[in-house]
């Protein structure tokens, strides 16, 4: 007599009884990931929209919970432990999984999907995206929602969902404050644009040029666009034009174009933000090329409309074409 064998369900490493130890819930998660990725509990509050006293609630909770710290306080700096970057490590899957769920989730409710959301600076948007828009898919059916900002704003965008994929220079950013892949979209050299008339292609001492040649050489617009690349430029101008000065500082490269065609100065710009307009030459300045990278979520990588607005981004890169640019003056060229 043969022997009835009940099937056995198949085994699973899911735990869904009682545990012992700390409950970690999605809440709590998020309020971790949110100050490990600010370092700071002002910028944490701001990106989960809730108070500052309730965020920091729930991470002493957290961390009295699990019996030990997740953070070092350091003034107004949250820096990770040990424990903490561990902690980070195993949570970011988590925390990916369950927004993908909740995507996934709405759009099958609604019955259609959200837009795709891609933040930028207005210079990357302005000019690599159309070219892009043309190497994608566009049948009536595809919706995509730009969004404009600096390199932080497009930063925290991305962290809080507000958007899907990132474009920005990589150089714009500290390489530890993203968990996010950075695809290579295109090199943008960095230029020296000076008022068409002004030639320094045979110059090699400054005294050699005219007056008024001098003094549009003598003078300099800047563009804040951060601490970081503040510095490097001034640091280009105190080591390539000594006795230049300052004469603006703005906010856009555009407007700091606009003052060299009217012959107010000299700049430091990305080649890619001069366009076709006339009224600037351009130079190789010696400085490191603008990298421009798309930033997207692991998860999301190799997703069909994901993956396919990276491939046109990609695409858009290598099609750009750049505007003229001459080689280092000769007044420039140090040993």
């Amino acid at each position: 007599m043969q022997k009835a064998v009940r099937e056995e369900p198949a085994s699973s490493d899911l735990r869904v009884g009682v545990q012992a130890g700390p409950e970690l819930t999605f809440r709590k998660l998020k309020a971790f990931w949110a100050v490990a990725q600010s370092q700071s509990l002002t910028g944490a509050a701001k990106l989960l929209g809730i108070t500052q006293p309730s965020l920091s609630q729930q991470i002493i909770g957290l961390e009295q919970s699990l019996g030990y710290p997740l953070f070092v306080r350091r003034s107004n700096r949250m820096i990770l432990t040990e424990a903490g970057v561990l902690m980070l490590r195993k949570a970011e899957p988590v925390l990916r999984g369950m927004q993908d769920l909740e995507d996934t989730l709405a759009a099958y409710g609604s019955g259609q999907r959200h837009p795709l959301r891609l933040a930028g600076v207005e210079s990357l948007l302005r000019t690599i995206l159309p070219e892009a828009l043309r190497h994608m898919d566009l049948d009536g059916t595809a919706e995509c929602d730009l969004l404009e900002g600096a390199p932080a704003d497009v930063l925290e965008m991305l962290y809080s969902r507000q958007a899907d994929i990132g474009l920005l220079a990589a150089n714009s950013i500290s390489e530890a404050s993203t968990g996010f892949l950075q695809i290579p979209i295109m090199a943008d050299p960095t230029v020296l644009a000076v008022p068409e008339s002004l030639d320094l292609g045979c110059v090699a001492r400054i005294e050699d040029l005219a007056p008024e040649a001098q003094a549009i050489l003598g003078a300099s617009i800047q563009i804040a666009f951060g601490t970081q690349h503040s510095r490097r430029i001034e640091s280009w101008f105190s080591d390539m034009l000594p006795q230049n000065r300052m004469t603006a500082r703005v906010r856009s490269f555009e407007t700091a174009l606009s003052m060299v065609r009217a012959g107010l100065g000299i700049c430091i710009v990305p080649a890619l933000s001069v366009g076709p307009s006339p009224g600037v030459r351009l130079y190789h300045a010696g400085l490191e090329p603008r990298r421009i990278v798309a930033l997207i979520q692991p998860a999301q990588h190799r997703t069909g409309r994901h993956a396919a607005v990276v491939a046109a981004l990609q695409a858009a890169g290598c099609a750009m074409r750049l505007p003229p640019i001459e080689p280092l003056p000769p007044l420039l060229s140090r040993p």
